[in-house]
């Protein structure tokens, strides 16, 4: 979708206004939530009196005025709060109530492999309407990285639609609830008929030793008028000034960039200086935190986190970089005790980074666990693009460098930038996927 290249930032309402972290790391390359918020409290504190706090214009201040992940703890309308686990049945490995580890109510639905086997369990929904409508829930694993969680919905003609959730950074052994969207990863030839369903079934597939899952508070989600593209690229390089951004500004696209302060102080080859950064920023860009790059979940306790947090957003304010209320975790790490210490800096970032289709749904995402996909493989790339466009979903898809395995080549990324916009998609930035997601869209 061609339009003029825009200013730094454009009037934030997408087509209408009702429409808003290589493989594991930046140097890592191709190698392998809590609160008590009901959901229905947008208008209260959290919000200015027009539109969600990080989209304010101008250099935003150092702390955050509330606790996104509290504040949008519970969006969309319960569809099943697990409550009541008769309507389940496990098919494959085990599951069972637990009162301990509860994201919201009484109880949650613990799902454990017998070994290496997936797990699988399934509810009837015959009667049941879900045409245009997402999904999301909260899940907590002790067993992050390589595992895939699935929600399965098939038709009572035998066609399935399946959204994804392809990989959980979330590290181990400090970990937590967060909520999740997933996108659409695949459905049937023949599109199974929404309102005409005959189960949905919950699906853990991991390659590992054993397997062990939380779910809870599983909630529905209206979809948005359309699908979207965010382009993220890491660390500040000069592919990003040199090559790359000449090519988004022929499209007039706005795309997202996570420098790291040290490397760019440093003045280190191949990584953009800060009046780059900042002539970037004047073109449209959005120069987002992404900070010290030790994986964080390596630090010992809540006071350097905090510290680390604090002084990497500083360095964006003293730099006047407008999207220092957004963050991309190095290495996409990150565990329970930085997500509490990141609340009080950013409203929201991520990432469950997977190489493959790796989606989200707009209305529903946990505001600082969003899925990203690697943009190492311009086939995959593109299938993100289609599914985004076919399911009104979001596809956030990352870069680093062009000689790097986890980036496609030049020649890749130019094509892949003229599918995107010939494609009905419309390419954003986190304060437009920020301004969706706090529409909220309640049922």
């Amino acid at each position: 979708m061609t339009s003029d290249r825009p200013t730094r930032r454009r009037i934030l309402a997408l087509s209408g206004a009702t429409a808003a972290a290589g493989l594991a790391g930046c140097t890592d390359r191709l190698e392998s939530l809590t609160g008590s918020s009901d959901g229905d409290d947008s208008s209260e504190e959290g919000e200015t009196t027009e539109r969600a706090a990080a989209l304010a214009d101008g250099v935003p201040s150092l702390e955050t005025e509330y606790n996104s992940r509290e504040q949008y703890r519970q969006p969309g309308a319960s569809f099943d709060d697990f409550e009541d686990l008769d309507e389940w049945e496990v098919v494959q490995g085990s599951g069972e109530a637990d009162e301990e580890v509860v994201f919201d109510g009484d109880q949650s639905f613990k799902l454990e492999s017998d070994g290496s086997e997936n797990v699988v369990a399934q509810r009837d929904l015959s009667g049941e309407d879900l045409s245009e409508t997402d999904l999301s829930f909260a899940i907590r694993t002790t067993t992050p990285q390589n595992i895939t969680i699935n929600l399965r919905l098939v038709d009572q003609f035998g066609s399935e639609r399946v959204y994804s959730l392809r990989e959980i950074t979330y590290r181990e052994p400090d970990v937590g609830w967060f909520r999740t969207s997933p996108g659409v990863f695949q459905q049937s030839e023949y599109e199974p008929a929404m309102d005409s369903l005959d189960r949905l079934e919950i699906q853990v597939l991991h390659s590992m030793d054993e397997a062990e899952v939380w779910i809870d508070d599983l909630r529905t989600h209206e979809k948005p008028d359309q699908g979207y593209v965010m382009l993220v690229w890491d660390d500040g390089t000069n592919d990003y000034y040199e090559t790359a951004s000449p090519l988004h500004d022929e499209y007039g696209f706005r795309t997202v960039q996570a420098p790291v302060p040290r490397w760019t102080e440093q003045g280190r080859d191949g990584v953009m200086s800060v009046s780059e950064l900042q002539e970037r920023q004047e073109e449209g860009d959005q120069i987002v935190v992404h900070g010290t790059h030790t994986p964080i979940h390596e630090y010992d306790d809540d006071e350097e986190i905090e510290n680390r947090l604090r002084n990497d957003k500083q360095w964006f304010i003293n730099n006047e970089f407008e999207g220092a209320d957004y963050i991309v975790y190095p290495h996409n790490s990150y565990d329970r005790s930085s997500l509490e210490q990141k609340t009080k800096y950013q409203y929201c970032g991520g990432f469950n980074q997977a190489g493959n289709v790796n989606t989200t749904s707009v209305y529903g995402f946990d505001p600082l666990a969003l899925p990203r996909t690697i943009g190492h493989d311009i086939d995959i790339s593109k299938r993100c693009v289609d599914l985004a466009a076919e399911h009104n979903q979001c596809t956030i898809l990352n870069f680093h460098e062009f000689e790097a395995n986890n980036t496609m080549p030049e020649d890749d990324y130019a094509d892949l930038l003229e599918y995107i916009d010939d494609a009905d998609v419309e390419v954003i930035t986190f304060d437009d996927l920020w301004e969706l997601r706090t529409e909220q869209h309640y049922e």
